[in-house]
């Protein structure tokens, strides 16, 4: 037989009927390996297939040669072989996809200009080379784990849009989602990076060194971010060292001036310094200037500590540790100290007082503590609105909220609710101690609202099938939580040297217990599993045609809906013994991503499809005209049935540091509504040329007039989804699109 074949790539090659015998060779090994009996000679097979080939007198491809063969040995009842070639045939068809696929996605990395593939996190530099780098590896990892981790149906639901599996790119690695350190234990003693110990820190300074180090090091072992919880208690012992060996010295050298011993109990706490005995010339002098000094010291340390996060480096280089920092409820002097100088750092800007990205500060908000005039940290509550102000954050988060109230102990900060910056909020425990310290999120799904309503709602009944929408709300929560228990399975597999740091050094509740080489998986309950949503006010509209900030009806059925799941997450969470919770998504590139999919199937939509993005979470669309009041009053309820996270956001005009009063109005209402953690938007300008910062009309500078046509361009940055903060050429197109399209609220 002389034919040629044509390969599955166009090249046309010479028939070879030994490859035919060689592969039901393979085939026949396999069986035997197996235990079946195999009896035909392979020559002869391979001779039969061909003559199937010759009788068809069709041009021949690879495919048809493959078919042939199938067919030939099902014919000659040699089904075992059949059944192994079919296999063999089925590995190699997905291989060849798996590297279709991937050649694909490693092309438009390497020379696509479409940015979005260079903006997919906001937070990498996707044109550096380690950002390029970073880009592959993902790319690489992607892949893998759809062809080889998930299961198919977790796989189809993710490539059609239905859920999206967050940081898929990591989940070969077992990499938990994000921690809330406990900083004053681990710095307790000393710890160890990995590449020598080091020792327990003697002062403020070293303190926030550490505190940075640590959120470095903790981020190479996760894919998501760090928190500090605690971050005034935890970094006060610093200030109180720091005291301590000033005071001392002080005191010594004044001492030894006068010709005078020094008397051990005059030595002073500064924590104790408003019940010092007045009127010791000596002990006043030393005092000062150790207040003096510790305070220098303090805002040195802080203004460190945001330096080194907004220039330190994790994963190969690539990415700037997402970092936030929760504080402003320790009453003590030491404390006070650190609230009062992270602020003013942060206020103080970077090195040409540019707005700092990172930490993002979270101030805490208790009446009792800091919400009232009478409350000892007011003033500092003050100066966290005069700096949000200017500098976008502190965000704030409250804790007399009544579902953060319910798990506050009197005394045991770790209590207090604190939150990630991009909403995630860890603290209720079936499975131990309800607390913040060294407990995180696994990971993460999010589900696509707006596909349900859109084979549900009125576009293609004349009434809205609720029987329907809930059913297949209920499939899809059922599927989605199969596929994070089954990706805790595969991270519960991993092991304590897998995550050096994380586990290593005791960060993860309980993992102090665990020795080398133990796997983690004991200590796993301790996080939650989220399953998230986005696009409730699309889904709003396509089942009765409006969001709930236009209809009351809408608001009544988005909050059924938004219970719903969480009660599911609730049950299953007793059903499970796990911490399984409902999480508002703050989608960055999936907005965009879930949008483009759904046009493809159902078209332009208005109201629903024709913006480049769907509304982040349970959020009142930015583009919908609405007060500050009644955005407030509408988001507030969804903050209690979402607790893996949540806020509210409102966008104001003009420069809110010429009304301080309307912030702390904004702000107070956010407190008596419920609102557990919130946010004011507001623009930042700046002319890096004259130093201004504030908000620029137009093209022309407010300061020095110049036009930024004529040269460098001003530096205008906005915040997205109520976390993200930077310029505009660092978002995605749908996230520019949605900065475009907001209001400001009255």
């Amino acid at each position: 037989m002389h034919k040629e074949v044509v390969k599955r790539d166009g090249r046309v090659v010479e028939y070879d009927r030994g490859r035919i015998t060689d592969a039901i060779k393979k085939a026949q090994a396999n069986a035997n390996e197996a235990g079946l009996s195999v009896l035909r000679d392979p020559d002869e097979l391979a001779m039969l297939v061909e003559g199937r080939l010759m009788a068809a007198q069709e041009e021949l491809t690879i495919e048809k040669i493959q078919d042939a063969v199938v067919a030939t040995l099902m014919v000659e009842k040699e089904y075992a072989v059949a059944e192994r070639y079919i296999r063999y045939r089925d590995q190699r068809t997905r291989q060849r996809e798996i590297k279709s696929d991937l050649m694909k996605s490693l092309e438009m990395i390497t020379f696509s200009k479409h940015s979005d593939i260079k903006r997919e996190n906001a937070n990498i530099d996707g044109n550096t080379a380690m950002g390029t780098m970073l880009q592959y590896g993902s790319a690489v990892s992607k892949e893998f784990t759809k062809h080889f981790l998930l299961a198919p149906r977790s796989t189809r639901l993710h490539d059609e849009g239905a859920i999206h599996i967050h940081d898929l790119d990591f989940y070969a690695m077992g990499t938990l989602t994000c921690c809330q350190i406990d900083a004053g234990r681990l710095f307790s003693g000393g710890f160890s990076t990995g590449h020598g110990a080091l020792r327990e820190p003697m002062g403020i300074e070293s303190y926030a060194a550490l505190a940075a180090i640590a959120i470095q090091s903790n981020q190479n072992d996760q894919h998501g971010g760090q928190s500090l919880p605690m971050f005034d208690y935890d970094l006060a012992e610093g200030v109180r060292k720091t005291f301590r060996k000033e005071f001392a010295e002080h005191l010594k050298t004044i001492s030894e001036i006068r010709g005078e011993s020094v008397d051990e109990s005059l030595r002073i706490e500064i924590d104790e310094i408003e019940k010092a005995v007045k009127g010791n010339a000596l002990v006043d002098f030393a005092l000062k200037k150790a207040l003096e000094k510790t305070r220098r010291k303090t805002y040195q340390a802080m203004e460190g500590l945001i330096h080194n996060l907004n220039t330190m480096h994790s994963r190969a280089g690539a990415q700037v540790p997402f970092s936030s920092l929760n504080f402003g409820t320790d009453t003590s002097v030491a404390g006070r100290m650190v609230t009062e100088n992270l602020l003013l750092a942060h206020e103080a800007g970077l090195g040409n007082g540019e707005t700092p990205i990172f930490p993002i500060l979270i101030f805490k908000v208790k009446e009792g503590v800091n919400a009232l005039p009478q409350d000892p940290n007011f003033d500092l509550f003050k100066l966290a609105l005069r700096v949000s102000a200017k500098r976008l954050f502190p965000n704030f988060s409250f804790l007399d909220a009544p579902f953060n109230r319910q798990f506050l102990v009197e005394g045991k900060p770790q209590t207090e609710v604190a939150y990630m910056g991009c909403r995630t909020r860890v603290i209720g425990n079936r499975c131990g101690e309800a607390q913040v310290a060294g407990r995180g999120n696994l990971s993460f799904t999010t589900i696509n609202l707006v596909r349900i309503g859109l084979n549900h709602g009125t576009l293609r009944h004349e009434t809205w099938d609720e029987t329907g929408f809930f059913a297949e709300l209920d499939q899809r929560l059922e599927e989605v939580l199969d596929q994070l228990l089954q990706r805790m399975a595969y991270q519960a597999g991993k092991k304590v040297d897998n995550f050096p740091f994380l586990m290593g050094q005791g960060i993860w509740q309980g993992s102090e217990k665990l020795e080398k080489g133990d796997s983690i998986g004991p200590v796993l309950n301790q996080g939650t599993l989220s399953i998230g949503f986005i696009g409730l006010a699309e889904c709003l509209k396509t089942l009765i045609g409006k969001h709930h900030g236009e209809s009351e009806k809408a608001q009544e059925l988005g909050l059924r809906i938004v219970s719903t799941m969480h009660a599911f997450c609730e049950r299953k969470s007793d059903q499970h013994r796990l911490n399984i919770t409902l999480l508002a998504t703050p989608a960055e590139g999936l907005s965009g991503r879930f949008t483009r999919i759904d046009r493809k199937l159902y078209g332009e939509i208005e109201g629903v499809t024709d913006r480049d993005y769907y509304t982040n979470a349970f959020h009142v669309p930015v583009y919908h005209p609405i007060s500050i009041a009644d955005k407030i009053a509408i988001e507030a309820p969804y903050h209690a049935v979402t607790p893996a996270g949540h806020i509210t956001y409102v966008e104001i005009d003009g420069d809110p540091l010429k009304n301080l009063d309307a912030m702390e109005d904004i702000v107070q209402l956010m407190r008596k509504s419920g609102i557990g953690y919130g946010s004011i938007n507001h623009p930042i300008d700046r002319d890096a040329v004259c130093g201004y910062q504030g908000v620029i009309e137009g093209e022309t500078c407010p300061k020095c007039g110049r036009n930024e046509n004529d040269g460098e361009a001003f530096q205008r940055i906005r915040r997205i989804t109520g976390y993200l903060v930077g310029t505009l050429d660092r978002f995605n197109n749908a996230k520019r699109k949605e900065v475009e399209d907001r209001v400001k609220h009255r």
